[in-house]
């Protein structure tokens, strides 16, 4: 058994203890260097958090202080029971939108209310997404194909881009506004840039553009920082409102209790579910952005659980709800980062910064901040694959500039639903219309192999159709392939022989519209033949009944083998006045007519 066991799935089975503790599989294979490029991504990825997550607080209607509290506890269990070596979890500023329109309408912003039932959100959505996990929904990821992840990613990019603006050149932009409105804003306050401001963010960019150029594998970043800190007081920046971080609260975030009252849980349901859907969506999407780079698997229903249980744990340590971060994720790829255990280390370097280094924290200025994350949203922009993509095909370049339009105008989960649901109807009308091909022997082949007609070239016979179907026989494809099959019969041939190798799956639908051509072609004395039917196709008609129908002696092994007894029903009156003869048994019927070489 053991050895049938290992020809039918070489791929070895997943221990038990592996699934429960994925992490178990990457920590053996962490090394020194793994441990030092971890460690130093970990410590950027830290710096770069500190004014996200008080941001995205505050567009939550949270307290400052919560945006760092999920920042610390989520991205650890993310990163331990996820599949992803990269993706790197927390605040961000899709979820923050959503978790503020579902409870601003429910108690005062701030309030202790407010957090109450942000807690509770947080957990109810967590506990949703586990459950999808746990339900093995990870296949949804197969339904975001590359062309959204790279529009998708390629439009995140502007936006961040274009909310660190505000920091890059000192003009005001209200948080959550939109990237019309901000580029608005810009434009009108062109005249209020505050040039120390835009000198320390350049400064800091240049110098994150030439480690990466010259020294790939130093902390770029985390020294992109550092010397924008040195120019901001080299120029005296805060004398010329250069504006700093500011000291934060320097605390661990407490122990919580989300309200699991019936009526709280009831009310928070609906919205609790919009945030799992939108977290999935993001964290996976991230994580799938993140692999064109890595060339790593990512297992979908792992990230499901690792989402659910980071939001459940946060629930408790004061976190609200999070998922995969765009900027972090890519800062954290860009630093080096080789295993989850960055995105640990970072969490871990958050929470000392936040307890003990808190005062220092307020010298950073938020220019080397801002040119820092334009470095990095500039990586995010895939420029090779959307080249691809804009000279292979029209229906992903339709995708990819929907989802990329659709991240600029419209909510984030909106872009994104855009790209799914275009990428599903592009297939499904690709799968609904099956290529029919009309077949006949090659006479150039000594066998007479069928090969595909082209018109005005290939030779038919004049009392047979031979057709191929290529794609799933199913009820979105039944109308499509019925329609074809009578319009055949415009060319009046006597019988029709269907070659069904490529007929990979068939349905009820499929079935009746084989059976029932059946019937209308014996109706006008004319005969359907099948041949090359799959194993699988083929027990589907016999278990269905569908062979009584088509006839047990009008299916075939081979096409040879069909078209050896079809010949022998061929009206011979036109067989010898016919001059294709591109069957080898044509030779057989004497006549004026000579075979087609």
């Amino acid at each position: 058994m053991s050895l049938i066991f290992r020809k039918a799935a070489p791929v070895r089975a997943i221990p038990l203890g592996i699934k429960l503790f994925p992490f178990l599989q990457w920590i053996r294979q962490v090394t020194a260097g793994s441990l030092r490029a971890d460690l130093l991504a970990g410590l950027t990825g830290a710096f770069i958090v500190l004014p996200q997550g008080v941001s995205f607080a505050m567009i939550a209607g949270l307290p400052a202080e919560y945006g760092l509290y999920a920042a610390i506890i989520p991205p650890i269990i993310a990163a331990l029971f996820g599949s992803s070596m990269h993706l790197v979890s927390g605040p961000t500023t899709a979820i923050s939108i959503i978790v503020f329109s579902t409870l601003s309408p429910l108690a005062e912003p701030g309030t202790a209310d407010y957090v109450r039932l942000a807690l509770t959100l947080t957990f109810l959505a967590g506990t949703f997404q586990l459950v999808f996990g746990l339900a093995r929904l990870g296949t949804l990821i197969n339904f975001v194909s590359h062309s959204v992840i790279v529009g998708f990613t390629a439009g995140a990019a502007f936006l961040i881009a274009t909310s660190q603006l505000k920091h890059a050149l000192g003009i005001p932009i209200p948080s959550g506004s939109s990237f019309l409105t901000s580029w608005m804003v810009i434009l009108k306050a062109s005249g209020q840039i505050n040039y120390y401001e835009a000198a320390i963010a350049l400064a800091t960019l240049a110098c994150a553009a030439l480690f990466k150029t010259l020294r790939p594998r130093w902390p770029g970043l985390l020294a992109a920082l550092i010397v924008g800190s040195l120019v901001c007081l080299g120029i005296n920046g805060q004398a010329h409102g250069v504006r700093l971080l500011g000291e934060l609260p320097g605390r661990l975030p407490p122990i919580s209790a989300p309200d699991f009252t019936m009526d709280t849980l009831r009310l928070m349901a609906p919205g609790a579910l919009a945030v799992a859907f939108l977290g999935l969506i993001e964290a996976l999407s991230i994580a799938r952005s993140i692999t064109v780079l890595s060339n790593q698997h990512i297992n979908g229903n792992q990230e499901f659980i690792g989402q659910g249980l980071s939001n459940i744990a946060g629930s408790f340590f004061s976190g609200y709800a999070s998922s995969g971060s765009f900027t972090r994720s890519g800062v954290n790829y860009d630093s080096g980062a080789v295993s989850p255990l960055a995105s640990i280390f970072s969490a871990l370097f958050l929470a000392v910064i936040v307890l003990l280094v808190a005062p220092l924290t307020a010298w950073l200025p938020l220019p080397a901040m801002g040119g820092v994350i334009f470095f990095v949203a500039f990586k995010l922009i895939d420029v090779r694959h959307i080249r691809e993509i804009l000279k292979s095909s029209r229906s992903d370049t339709l995708v990819l500039l929907a989802t990329f339009g659709s991240t600029l105008l419209f909510e984030i989960d909106f872009a994104i639903y855009t790209g799914v649901l275009l990428s599903m109807a592009i297939y499904l009308t690709r799968t609904s219309h099956p290529h029919v091909a009309v077949m006949a022997p090659d006479p150039s082949d000594q066998r007479r192999r069928l090969t595909e007609v082209v018109p005005g070239e290939s030779a038919e016979c004049p009392q047979l159709k031979i057709l191929r179907i290529n794609g799933s026989l199913f009820f979105g494809a039944a109308n499509h392939v019925s329609a074809i099959l009578e319009e055949m019969d415009e060319e009046d041939p006597l019988h029709m022989l269907i070659v069904g190798y490529g007929i990979n799956f068939i349905d009820v639908s499929g079935a009746m519209v084989l059976a029932q051509e059946a019937q209308r072609r014996k109706k006008m004395k004319k005969n359907l033949f099948l041949c090359r039917i799959n194993q699988n196709v083929r027990r589907f008609l016999r278990h269905g009944g569908f062979v009584r129908e088509l006839r047990e002696d009008h299916m075939f092994s081979t096409e040879y083998e069909a078209i050896a007894r079809i010949f022998d029903t061929l009206d011979r009156r036109i067989c010898l006045t016919c001059k294709v003869r591109i069957f080898s048994e044509c030779k057989t019927v004497p006549g004026q007519g000579e075979e087609r070489e």
